[in-house]
């Protein structure tokens, strides 16, 4: 198979999957005999990647694999096209993600010891329901509380390859200034700052306590497997 005819097979696959393809899930499409070497699809990957650079489109490698999607920068035009409203956070649904991604594996107590207030059981059951977090564990005290840790769900809604393209935790501003961190809604596969509300409880200054939190622990970024 010559260069061109695979770079055609592999822009065409990640146009019509939907969703991010893996190295392993491209190389699927391929008959034993014709299957290019990971070294090979790597580099169609890379010229696919500069043939599109400067367009509406690009080829962005997520926690999944590849995807074409929408430049985050043309969001706020192309959302338009959609008739359903982008979901709207509230500051306690982004403080508690927040705890899980710096601290986890963390319990629910816990999100409640640094947060100072209770966890409302509609937080959790969203954040589960949008598969952005799971049980990854239980920890091993009485009563077997879960530990919940983020999935690539929630990196692939994010736009991030791994929890190391996160700002460092002595980064993190306060959570008015979170969502223009972090909240990128995928639209058609680009980005789109997600919106806060009402309706749960109100928060408060997670980012300094996840702060001392972690300077008492003596480290910044406990990081679960990834899903």
């Amino acid at each position: 198979m010559n260069p061109q005819q695979l770079k055609h097979i592999v822009e065409a696959a990640l146009f019509s999957a939907g969703r991010p393809l893996s190295l392993n899930q491209i190389l699927a499409l391929f008959e034993e005999g014709e299957r290019p070497t990971r070294e090979a699809l790597r580099a169609v990957l890379d010229e696919l990647a500069a043939d599109w650079r400067e367009r509406g489109i690009e080829l962005k490698e997520v926690a999944s694999g590849f995807r074409f999607q929408v430049r985050q920068e043309l969001a706020p035009w192309i959302s338009r096209l959609s008739e359903e409203r982008p979901p709207r956070y509230s500051r306690a649904l982004l403080e508690t993600l927040a705890l899980i991604v710096y601290r986890q594996p963390i319990t629910r107590a816990g999100i409640e010891e640094i947060r100072g207030v209770a966890v409302s059981s509609s937080i959790m059951r969203t954040l589960l329901e949008r598969e952005w977090i799971r049980v990854v564990g239980h920890r091993d005290v009485p009563g077997k509380p879960a530990l919940y840790g983020t999935t690539r769900k929630f990196l692939d809604y994010f736009n991030l390859k791994s929890l190391s393209e996160l700002p460092p935790l002595a980064e993190i501003r306060p959570v008015d200034h979170l969502q223009k961190e972090l909240a990128l809604e995928t639209v058609e596969g680009g980005g789109q700052p997600a919106r806060s509300h009402g309706g749960e409880d109100k928060g408060g200054p997670v980012a300094h306590g996840m702060q001392e939190a972690d300077e008492s622990s003596g480290r910044e970024r406990e990081i679960a497997a990834e899903a």
